[in-house]
Parts: C-alpha cells; sequence; structure tokens
C-alpha cells in the first residue's frame, strides 16, 4: 500500500477503526519533544567519515562469561554486544539526546496526542539469511516481549495498548491513554527486531547458544561457549548505504574475549590480545601502563574522551526490603561509615569525584535548593518527605581524606541507637538480640580491596559485615530475585529519562522480578514524581521533575554512592583511524572508527578467530 493512499486511510487497530490525521505526514526521524538535527535527505551523521574503509578487526574484552544469545528475555547470561547483529525501526543519533532517524522503517507517523504510531518498513529490509522483514516479525518481536520477555521490557512495554500489521510492510502501534506517550513511540522504535520465522519452532523464553537471526550489520560466526563471541561483517547488508549507517560498521570482524578476573585481563591487553580498553580502574590508569614497553615506545596509546552524558547511578545499593535496611536513619548511618576522601587519595590516585545525584554529569540532576517549579512539584508531599529535601542541597557524608572518621562514625552510631538498635558486648543488636548483620555480594574478588575499609568501620560501630564472592551466574539469579544486602551495581540514565525510571524507583518494580529497583524503593511520592517526568512537555519541565525526583532519591539514603570521572578513559594500541569529530554522547570507537592499513602493519599483531 502507498504512502499517499494511507494518508487517507484509516487505521485499524484491536478492532476499532483509528482515523488519520491529516497532520500525522511521514517523518525520518522522531525526538522526545520534537527536536531533530538532520533533515530529511541528510546523507549521513556529521560524527562519522562517510568514506572510511572498510576491513581489519577489532577486538575488544569483557567481564566474566555468557550462556546466552537471546538478547530480550531474562534467563541465563545474555552475550554482550549482541546490538550489532540486530536492528531497529529507527536509529539512534549518537550525536543528540533522543533523536532516531529511520533504519528498518523507511518513514514513521506519529498522531499529534501521540495515541498512535504507524512506520513503513523499508521494502529492501532483510535478515542476514535474505529473508525479508515484514510488519508481522515486528508485531511479533513486541508481543513476544510483552509476554515473556526480559521484565526490564515488561515494564517498559506495558503502555503499548495493540501493535497491527496492517499491511506487509506497515505496522501500527496505539498506546495506553497515559502521560507514558510521549516516550513510547521511541521506545518501540528502538527494539531490536527478530524473525517470527526462525522462531517459529524455537522457544522464545529460552536461553540459547544458537545465534539469533538478525537483520543488523554483523552475524555472528563464531562462538566459543562463555569464552569468546566473533562477529562477522555481513558485506552485502542491505542497510549499508542508508544515512544512519554510512561510515559506521567498519570492520570486518569484531570479538569479544571474556575474561573472568579484571587482572588477567588487562595483561592479556598488553600481550596484544585485544586492541581497547575503557579504563574503569583508577590504578591501572594512574599507575599501570607507564612501567609497561608497549606504551613506553608509543604502540599503546592512552587518551581521555570529553563524556557529555550522564554519568550513570553506580553504587552500592541498600536493600531496604530487608527489615534491617527499612529505616531510612539505618541507610544513613551505613553512608556515613564510608569515607570517601580517604578511599580517593589511598585507592583512586585522586582521579575522581563522589557522585552525589542519581542523574549525576548532567543538568538533570538537583542542585542547590529547589527552584520555584521543583518546590510546585514537592510541596503536595511535604509532611511525607524529609525536611532536608527544601531546606539543604544534598551532599554525601564528607571527612577530611586523613583516615579519621571518628566524628561520622559517632553520628551513625546515635542515628542506629535512635532507629531501636543497641549495643551490646560490641556489637549491635536488635530488641530480641539478633545483631545487625549485612553482607556485600560480589561477583569479582578484585572490589573487595575497595570494600574493606568500609566494612571495618561498620564493624567499628557495632555492625557484623561479611563479603561473599559468587560466580556470576549466581550473582545474576540473586541480583534478579533482589536476595542481597548490599551489592555494587551501575545502570546509565538516559539523556532523555522517562518511562525507564518506572524500572529504575517505582513501587511496582519494587516487586518486579528482574526489575532495576535494586534498593526497593516504595514510596507514593517516588512514583508521583516518575510521573512528572514521564509527562514532561518540554526540558525544562523535565529538569525539574528529575531534579525533585533526585532530591527524595538521595535523601532517602537508598545508596551508597560511588564515584565518577566526567570523561571517558581509553587505552589502545595505535592501529585506528577515526573521524574528526566524537558523538556528542558516545565514544564512537565500535562504530565509527576503522583500521588504519600503516599502523595495522607496523604493529604487526598475530591475529587469530
Amino acid at each position: 500500500m502507498k504512502l499517499a493512499a494511507l494518508l487517507t486511510a484509516t487505521l485499524l487497530l484491536a478492532g476499532s477503526a483509528i482515523p488519520v490525521d491529516a497532520r500525522a505526514q511521514p517523518r525520518h526521524g522522531l525526538s522526545a519533544f520534537g527536536d531533530l538535527k538532520h533533515p530529511p535527505g541528510f546523507s549521513h551523521f556529521d560524527y562519522v567519515n562517510p568514506n572510511a574503509p572498510k576491513g581489519g578487526e577489532l577486538r575488544s574484552w569483557q567481564l566474566e562469561t555468557f550462556d546466552n544469545l537471546n538478547p530480550l528475555i531474562l534467563k541465563g547470561v545474555s552475550a554482550q554486544n549482541l546490538s550489532l547483529t540486530f536492528q531497529s525501526l529507527m536509529a539512534r543519533g549518537k550525536g543528540e539526546p533522543d533523536a532516531v532517524y529511520a533504519d528498518l522503517a523507511e518513514s514513521a507517523e506519529l498522531a499529534p496526542d501521540r495515541s498512535w504510531a504507524a512506520f513503513t518498513i523499508n521494502p529492501k529490509a532483510r535478515f542476514s539469511d535474505g529473508s525479508p522483514v515484514t510488519a508481522e516479525d515486528v508485531v511479533f518481536t513486541i508481543e513476544a516481549t510483552q509476554k515473556d520477555g526480559h521484565p526490564l521490557y515488561q515494564l517498559i512495554l506495558r503502555d503499548v495498548e495493540s501493535v497491527t500489521a496492517e499491511s506487509r510492510l506497515r505496522v501500527v502501534f496505539r498506546f495506553a491513554d497515559t502521560e507514558s506517550r510521549r516516550d513510547m513511540p521511541l521506545t518501540v522504535a528502538q527494539l531490536p527486531i527478530l524473525s517470527k520465522a526462525w522462531f517459529r519452532n524455537r522457544d522464545f523464553t529460552t536461553p540459547t547458544m544458537e545465534p539469533v537471526l538478525g537483520s543488523g550489520p554483523y552475524r555472528i560466526s563464531r562462538i566459543d561457549a562463555g569464552r569468546s563471541l566473533v562477529f562477522e561483517r555481513v558485506k552485502d547488508w542491505w542497510a549499508r548505504d542508508l544515512p544512519v549507517n554510512k561510515g559506521r560498521y567498519n570492520f570486518d570482524w569484531y570479538r569479544d574475549d571474556y575474561y573472568r578476573d579484571r587482572e588477567i585481563a588487562f595483561e592479556a591487553f598488553f600481550a596484544g590480545e585485544y586492541d581497547f580498553r575503557e579504563e574503569v580502574t583508577a590504578r591501572h590508569w594512574a599507575a599501570s601502563y607507564t612501567n609497561k614497553p608497549a606504551f613506553n615506545d608509543g604502540r599503546v596509546k592512552r587518551e581521555v574522551l570529553k563524556d557529555e552524558t550522564p554519568s550513570g547511578v553506580q553504587a552500592w545499593f541498600l536493600n531496604s526490603r530487608k527489615p534491617h535496611l527499612n529505616d531510612a536513619r539505618v541507610r544513613q548511618a551505613i553512608n556515613l561509615a564510608y569515607d570517601y576522601e580517604w578511599a580517593n587519595k589511598t585507592l583512586f590516585y585522586g582521579l575522581y569525584k563522589r557522585t552525589r545525584s542519581m542523574f549525576e554529569n548532567s543538568d538533570l540532576a538537583a542542585t542547590g535548593l529547589p527552584s520555584a517549579a521543583e518546590r510546585d512539584l514537592l510541596e503536595p508531599f511535604r509532611d511525607r518527605v524529609p525536611p532536608e529535601v527544601f531546606t539543604t542541597e544534598f551532599q554525601p557524608p564528607r571527612t577530611d581524606g586523613s583516615g579519621n572518621n571518628r566524628a561520622n562514625l559517632k553520628q551513625a552510631q546515635q542515628l542506629l541507637l535512635a532507629a531501636g538498635w543497641v549495643i551490646r558486648d560490641g556489637k549491635l543488636v536488635d530488641a530480641k538480640g539478633k545483631p545487625f548483620e549485612l553482607e556485600f555480594m560480589l561477583y569479582e574478588p578484585s572490589f573487595q580491596r575497595i570494600i574493606n575499609p568500609f566494612a571495618r568501620n561498620l564493624e567499628r560501630i557495632g555492625i557484623t559485615i561479611s563479603i561473599r564472592v559468587v560466580d556470576l551466574a549466581s550473582f545474576e539469579n540473586r541480583m534478579r530475585n533482589f536476595d542481597y544486602d548490599v551489592m555494587s551495581r551501575r545502570f546509565v540514565q538516559p539523556l532523555t529519562p522517562g518511562i525507564e525510571q518506572r524500572n529504575y524507583w517505582a513501587s511496582r518494580s519494587a516487586a518486579t522480578v528482574g526489575s532495576f529497583n535494586f534498593s526497593g524503593v516504595n514510596d507514593p511520592v517516588v512514583d508521583d514524581l516518575i510521573e512528572h517526568i514521564v509527562k514532561a512537555r518540554n526540558r525544562d519541565e523535565l529538569r525539574a521533575a528529575t531534579r525533585a525526583l533526585d532530591r527524595v532519591l538521595m535523601w532517602g539514603w537508598y545508596v551508597v554512592p560511588h564515584w565518577y570521572s566526567g570523561t571517558v578513559k581509553l587505552g589502545y594500541w595505535d592501529r585506528f583511524g577515526r573521524p574528526a569529530q566524537k558523538p556528542a554522547y558516545d565514544v564512537g570507537l565500535t562504530d565509527t572508527w576503522w583500521v588504519d592499513p600503516t599502523k595495522d602493519k607496523a604493529l604487526n599483531l598475530q591475529r587469530q578467530r
């Protein structure tokens, strides 16, 4: 069916006719607030080299292991970078906060009130086995994910009321009558699309080590179960000349090797086993490069790139579902026992800044006292939130960095006593004499050196500490079922927060297995503020809502915040070329860099697949 005819037709969704509004014209891109940098007919993103040479191999590393190649389900441990094998209806523009542009879909239509969105699939679209991508594949992907997908996806897709294949290439979504309509078109536009035919005789819910059929720029060509995954560039990829893909995906091969130990992985890098690493260990960055011959003679480079994205929520999450952690005074006391200033000086070489917001490194973070717009959102809850939300800028507890944390520990003990705990024989116990026990759950032993000083301070105020290191599969299982006291985790905040905040903080997600509500936040005030984020009509309203939510969460002491850099620290073997301009909101290495043949030949690193 032609687009011109569709503009005067009716959309049949869930058995009821929805008239196509004359203003719902086909468009080449979407964004939350309608702001698109690239006009119709643009040739390529401005952060790529459209003439970048193809060829060569990029090798990376991942921590731990994998046993599942279906990224949309909860079971198993999914491999990294599976997105290379899939496409979505529209592709993200990494130089903009929330823009997406035509990819599998050649155009989109959007109701003025965002109650529905329609996508017309490019008739050239093909899966990597040559079979066509159709609207039925989109319907299958959405419905299977809503029914049996990862709870994260189930939560964000709950307001998709229906998805209908109106024709072979046209798919129409209708969204529930909620304020989440702002984000839903972008949400469905960015999901990886699976093949309905491929799953006809396969169980969608079962982890698989068989590569799932996709339509992306790469296919999986070799699997060493749990150890490595090799992606091969699809040479005749149908979408290679689309504006969103020109100059991207330049490596013929992309390989991920999995290591169970960070130290071994670091040494493997300098042995030439892989090509680059984003350095997240301060000790490695500050002290472990300069004694390596490959760095000293210039074969390995270090580089600091500006990070313009929110730094993400990285913290020790305190599981408030546990009775001994459901009192904010107790959680504040635990915060007071962490001496970040000493740790940054002694363990981190002074390289980090303290995280003080759930939206750190962005203008969405709360600073100073609440603005008038924030107060308007918070005022109805004045008697249900800590008074500091209105009167005091949140700052994590501070010390002088000397290692003497006595004043904070004294305050922590007072808070614990006020919460009903008592000291008996040097141990903190409840009214029945049961000791206050706190277990830190880890899946990598190297983090123990960071926890140990924290644990000693907690023991000084009477808390019995244990540190349990489990394998990744056990960690994932316990995390999904919220079977922990304290665990370290990080998740990334989007540039335009929206419905995903329900998964992070909403009461409903606190009881949803597999959600990211790691601290078990269960507060109607938080629920209300999340909905203000979801329904924000412009960036000013969005900022006010995120900052108000930020204040309530931080003053609830649900986490012991970690640290952030505000930069991306890269170490890499000097064998690459890259565009003059980096994407504002991404490193760009894996999809915009390329192998420089001259540099590569000079290095003469041995390759193996």
